[in-house]
């Protein structure tokens, strides 16, 4: 961002108090469809307070940004005047003995798996989104294949330090400068788009790298089999770092089965999954499309959250719901955590979207999001959330944290 682009009036003025850089809007900063007025960036945390500090005053909404990866997930805020970047809120304190780091939110990912792995350690989380910052994964939720092992990105979260919308900075957990009696930040932040505040800095824990990985894969006839499969490997006690169903428009079923370890009883390991699963093959490593979405960028994308026991029977019903709206679904996710993506064509119309999302809904024991619409129905009146169990809990959450909605009001589910 250069001088050129700040722009000067009595409300930029404001925002730029404490050293943010201002500049105008376009519709490529839109967050989910909704163009801000102003995009503003912190050099700082000290200027992101002041600068949230600034909007509170003057009752201007904001809308939290990283590197734009998942701008379009979630659902239309209702107002939008100024998008934060995070994107120079970086860096990382790495405790290698302590198997801990401190991080920034702005920092990409990709740049903090590097540094880790430079010292044989890794943050076990898997970018669905390539190319996000570390507040982005955070705020999304989105946690890949290996949360079946070491568990969603929030259990990795120990401590964190974010901004009300009022400018004041707190912290919970490990690290901590102010705690927050009675709050575990890392939860509540996770997942939450950022209606509660600007995450600033995430302390989790890491893991070592493995010494060797192994993937087990099989084509199987029909979902039962898939299920079945699922099943026996997880009770088999070769305690897999996931287990992957992939299912694409057209085409058969695949379940993959990821191993880590030492290199001394992985292959052993490998071979009695591979005995579990007719017709497997062993190879090293994963596969190259491991952990991506399904489908296009400009698909509409639904994420379903099941039991382990329903997810082949979730996949199934995607694929029959979305034959009777004469269009496709292209399914893969986590069978061995209970959480299925489903691409439908971005030429999908929103009533097929949400007739399909209505019918798996009423047939699972469990939740479907539109996490993503195409951007031809970034403004269209879909059912994003379906029944959101716990809803008066969040919302009183939100007004403990932000009573003038004033953080992506609308963004999350039942409006908040």
């Amino acid at each position: 961002m250069t001088q050129e682009d700040t722009v000067a009036n009595p409300e930029t003025e404001a925002l730029a108090e404490g050293g943010a850089v201002v500049r105008e809007g376009t519709p490529g900063d839109a967050a989910a469809g909704r163009a801000p007025r102003y995009v503003a960036r912190p050099p700082d945390t000290a200027a992101a307070s002041a600068l949230l500090a600034a909007a509170h005053r003057r009752g201007l909404t904001t809308v939290m940004r990283g590197h734009g990866t998942a701008s379009d997930w979630g659902a239309p805020p209702e107002r939008c005047d100024v998008v934060l970047e995070t994107t120079a809120l970086n860096g990382v304190e790495h405790a290698a003995g302590d198997l801990v780091v401190q991080v920034g939110a702005g920092t990409p990912l990709a740049d903090l798996q590097a540094e880790l792995a430079a010292a044989g350690q890794r943050l076990t989380l898997d970018a669905l989104v390539p190319g996000g910052t570390v507040g982005g994964a955070v705020a999304t939720g989105l946690s890949g294949p290996r949360r079946l092992l070491h568990g969603p990105l929030r259990d990795l979260i120990i401590g964190m330090t974010a901004i009300r919308a009022d400018g004041v900075a707190a912290s919970s957990g490990g690290r901590v400068v102010k705690n927050v009696a009675g709050y575990d930040l890392g939860k509540l932040h996770t997942g939450a788009f950022g209606t509660l505040g600007l995450i600033t800095s995430v302390t989790f824990r890491l893991h070592p790298l493995p010494e060797a990985l192994r993937t087990v894969g099989a084509t199987a006839p029909n979902p039962e089999t898939a299920q079945q499969w699922t099943r026996d490997v997880l009770a088999s006690g070769t305690v897999p770092a996931a287990v992957e169903l992939d299912w694409p428009e057209t085409g058969p079923l695949t379940l993959r089965v990821l191993l880590e370890g030492a290199e001394g009883g992985i292959d052993a390991r490998a071979r009695a999954v591979a005995d579990l699963m007719a017709g497997s093959g062993i190879t090293e490593g994963r596969p190259a499309h491991w952990g991506v979405l399904p489908g296009e960028d400009e698909d509409t994308l639904l994420k379903v959250a099941v039991p382990i026991s329903e997810v082949a029977e979730a996949a199934r019903l995607l694929h029959e719901a979305a034959q009777r709206q004469h269009t496709t679904a292209a399914i893969s996710g986590s069978a061995g955590a209970g959480v299925l993506f489903a691409a439908l064509p971005a030429s999908a119309h929103a009533e097929s979207v949400d007739a399909v999302a209505r019918s798996v809904r009423a047939a699972v024991d469990g939740s479907l999001t539109v996490a993503r619409p195409a951007p031809a129905l970034a403004d269209a009146d879909l059912d994003r959330w379906g029944e959101v169990p716990g809803l008066e809990l969040m919302r009183s959450v939100k007004q403990r944290f932000d009573p003038h909605r004033l953080l992506a009001p609308g963004r999350f589910a039942g409006g908040i």
